[in-house]
């Protein structure tokens, strides 16, 4: 029999295909934001080991080695990749500066893949050529790029529940202060229509998240603008790193925190008493890292394949229609159970967690740990929930 039939104590990620079984699944869908603007390639001189770098050629490592752990840990995710502030356009709405860069040649997100890692890794070699840099925020000028980026973003994030995935943009800039050129009241502006569109954009339940890169010999002032535009309050703004730093290993540091803070597994019911109950959301806090799941694909439509089980008479070879039954010998006659029945004698729960009582620390014993741990915490999103 199994310990766990009712797999309460199994993590959702460990199952990919369980979002078309019914059960609670959350898969990330991330969109690259690059800020591909003539600055963002300048040299890093401030360092002699970062001779000849600059901050476009960090944030697209950092994001190549990201994808690279997806492939891994997280295979079932889909990203894309999109740079603002470029020459060049290619998006779905047709907006100026903006350019999303897919290997596929279609404008969605994508499971991170081996020949999107090896393009993305060439593109700083064929970007002024194929897609070219530009101030997309200039004196003079109603075109706002950082604007049409989010809204690029937010359509392809379009997809999904917000029960079942989880929506992230990622942002990467070390321009602290992007309509500093622009005066009076074409800056406010501006600057209210892009405010306005991330708070569209995070209603719909997408984050966005900065990760700034900072200047040589200056701090970048998150304050100045994108405290408004990420939703920073005053407590979170001093807890805010201002630079994720000039080095690659820091900018890597950075965004693995970002891309890997308190991923929810599971969320189950917790029943106190007399009615009680209590929303937990589980977080995994060391897991292995495992190979993603083998898709097996035709070989002439490239289309996945479905698994169908059938059952033969060994005797006369016919189809069996009915459902399998199972058999257990007991005093010398076979006893015939159902699929059904064999589900409901295994069946010790309800699938959710019960408070029985309390017993002291010392009666927990090592070998009761038959996987690694989950960490436990009340659901900001339920409250009590009364039968």
């Amino acid at each position: 029999m199994d310990l766990d039939p009712e797999d309460l104590f199994k993590d959702d990620e460990d199952d990919p295909e369980n979002e078309f079984q019914g059960r609670e699944y959350t898969k990330e869908l991330v969109v690259y934001l690059v800020d591909a603007s003539p600055q963002m390639f300048s040299p890093i001189s401030t360092l002699d080991d970062n001779k000849g770098e600059n901050h476009f050629g960090i944030a697209v490592n950092c994001i190549s080695q990201s994808l690279k752990s997806q492939i891994i840990s997280r295979s079932y995710d889909e990203v894309a990749i999109c740079f603002f502030n470029t020459s060049k356009k290619k998006n779905l709405q047709d907006l100026n500066g903006v350019f999303v860069f897919n290997v596929a040649e279609r404008e969605d997100l994508d499971r991170p893949t081996a020949r999107l890692i090896k393009e993305f890794d060439s593109i700083e070699e064929t970007f002024a050529k194929e897609i070219g840099s530009q101030y997309g925020i200039i004196s003079g000028s109603r075109e706002n790029s950082l604007y049409n980026a989010i809204w690029v973003a937010q359509a392809l994030l379009r997809k999904g529940s917000a029960k079942t995935t989880d929506k992230r943009m990622l942002l990467f800039t070390n321009n602290d202060d992007p309509f500093g050129d622009i005066r009076g009241a074409t800056k406010a502006d501006m600057i209210r229509t892009t405010l306005q569109r991330a708070k569209d954009a995070q209603d719909l339940g997408i984050s966005i998240e900065l990760l700034p890169l900072c200047r040589p010999e200056e701090e970048f002032n998150v304050s100045l603008f994108y405290a408004d535009l990420i939703g920073l309050d005053d407590e979170d703004l001093d807890q805010f790193i201002p630079s994720a730093g000039e080095k690659l290993e820091d900018m890597k540091d950075e965004l693995r925190k970002r891309m890997f803070k308190k991923r929810k597994v599971r969320r189950i019911t917790f029943l106190i008493s007399n009615g009680i109950s209590i929303e937990l959301n589980t977080y995994a806090l060391v897991r292995p890292t495992l190979p993603g799941q083998i898709t097996w694909l035709d070989s002439v439509t490239n289309v996945p394949l479905k698994t169908e089980r059938s059952f033969i008479c060994a005797d006369t070879g016919a189809l069996l229609e009915e459902p399998s039954k199972r058999v257990q010998s007991y005093k010398g006659e076979n006893v015939k159970f159902s699929t059904e029945e064999l589900t409901e004698i295994k069946r010790v729960s309800t699938g959710q967690l019960r408070l029985l009582g309390f017993k002291p620390l010392s009666c927990l014993k090592d070998y009761y740990n038959l996987r690694p741990s989950t960490f436990v915490f009340p659901s900001d999103e339920v409250s009590y929930i009364c039968d």
